[in-house]
């Protein structure tokens, strides 16, 4: 049978009593619940041949970029699929089954215009637009993210159950592509509407960090601990964004408490809390903080994720964490896997071969103090860093890393140049950039001074 879900489209199930759970499941999914997969368990349950239900929950499986979730996904769209042979679904229905397809073959690209196409057709389903941001997020596409949210944001209104998750993407996408005026006003918006809108909290969090506003963005954060609390490990991430603010602040004890009581309070090996560890450890490190023993945990749990490469936003850090806890041959196994992948077919294997590989070595060349070649591999990837996906407050490490390479060895025109090129971007500067502004400016003046021949001694 068809029935219709809250936004008043078809979909084809075998009882009525599929729909309140599948609801329940996509407004989880929109507002980063930690419920999500229980509520799908249940509709599931209802209806073990749901299409839709398998569909989704394949999509959600590849999200998590881990290697075993990929056999689940193909379970899950094996499972759609047959289901599919015994019911007439919808064309939206089909059109998830399709990007599930494209996906499992290399292709989440391919996956995100499909569903952009379904979502023109069906432009009021929510469902279809946040898996669309979702995975264009994953391939650090913030263009097609914007465009695709514009092309249906007029059928979106307060009257639309879901209208404020809208207008938190909305604003994410705004913030990426640099519009961060209209991001704020989105963001805030938005949670009028939307309360536990974590996306459009966090999109406003990333307003603050990328114009310098890091005690606004504290007072944001810390005054609305309701909007993460309800949150799957999307959560963990808000925190790294408060820890990010009090590192601009210069707050280091806040930073570590907030790190052990919150960002690890999970030990977990999922590579989002893996990212957000090991980016702040060597954001830590690069201001010459002593961070203890807290690599070898992100260490031992990144050695087990080393052959993964589903995901080469996720095996940057886990080679951050390979390298920085000591785990050499992960660190080689992994920088060997973006090597062997880059000659494949598929979205990663491009990603690894104009981005991923070179990234890498620049990390490993960094570690071991070899800082000019460090730049070189980093800074020639700079503008193709993005692919990686992520947001720019993520791959900024990256940008940290590049210039204080330069620094390191002794490039100050190269480390001012990129210190311009990203306080441009993000509209301001930051503590991290005025500091280093301050060592370019000390470097260029010895510099003068040792080229200064009055200052040479003359024979006698």
């Amino acid at each position: 049978m068809r029935l219709t879900d809250q936004f008043g489209y078809e979909v084809t199930v075998a009882s009525p009593a599929v729909i309140g759970p599948w609801n329940a499941t996509v407004n989880a999914f929109l507002a980063h619940g930690k419920e999500t997969p229980v509520h799908l368990d249940t509709a599931l349950q209802e209806d073990p041949a749901f299409p839709l239900g398998h569909a989704t929950r394949g999509l959600f499986c590849l999200l998590l970029g881990r290697k075993e979730l990929a056999d689940t996904a193909e379970e899950c769209h094996r499972l759609a699929s047959a289901a599919a042979g015994e019911r007439d679904i919808t064309a939206r229905e089909r059109a998830v089954l399709r990007a599930l397809k494209a996906w499992l073959t290399g292709w989440p690209s391919e996956a995100a215009e499909i569903l952009h196409t379904a979502l023109t057709d069906a432009p009021r389903d929510a469902l279809l637009l946040k898996l669309v941001h979702a995975i264009r997020f994953v391939l650090g596409d913030s263009a097609g993210m914007r465009a695709s949210i514009e092309t249906v944001i007029d059928h979106y209104d307060p009257t639309h159950p879901s209208y404020g998750y809208v207008l938190g993407c909305q604003a994410f996408a705004f913030e990426e592509t640099g519009d961060y005026r209209r991001a704020e006003a989105l963001g805030r918006e938005g949670l009028h509407h939307a309360p536990d809108d974590a996306w459009g909290l966090h999109a406003v969090a990333h307003v603050h960090d990328m114009t310098g506003r890091a005690e606004e963005g504290i007072g944001w954060l810390e005054s609305r601990p309701e909007g993460w609390s309800h949150c799957n490990n999307f959560g963990y991430h808000v925190w790294w964004h408060l820890a990010l603010m009090y590192l601009d602040r210069g707050d280091i004890d806040q930073v570590m408490r907030l790190y052990d009581e919150e960002i690890r309070r999970d030990k977990t090996d999922d590579y989002r809390d893996i990212s957000n560890a090991t980016s702040l450890l060597a954001r830590l490190e690069l201001e010459g903080i002593n961070v203890g023993g807290r690599w070898e945990e992100l260490a031992l749990l990144s050695d087990k994720r080393a052959d993964d490469g589903c995901n080469v936003f996720a095996d940057l850090h886990y080679l951050l964490a390979l390298l920085n806890g000591g785990r050499r041959m992960g660190a080689d196994r992994l920088i060997s896997g973006l090597k062997r992948r880059a000659s494949d077919t598929g979205d990663i294997a491009h990603v690894s071969d104009v981005a991923g590989v070179s990234a890498g070595l620049g990390l490993e060349q960094f570690r071991i103090g070899n800082y000019g070649s460090a730049f070189i591999h980093l800074h020639k990837v700079r503008s193709d860093i993005p692919l990686i996906g992520g947001s720019h407050a993520q791959r900024d490490v990256f940008e940290r890393l590049t210039i204080d390479a330069a620094i390191r060895a002794g490039m100050a025109e190269e480390a001012e140049n990129i210190l311009k090129d990203r306080a441009r971007k993000r509209g301001a500067l930051d503590r991290y950039a005025e500091q280093r502004f301050e060592v370019c400016s000390r470097m260029r003046q010895a510099s003068r001074i040792m080229e200064d021949d009055r200052l040479r001694a003359t024979p006698a």
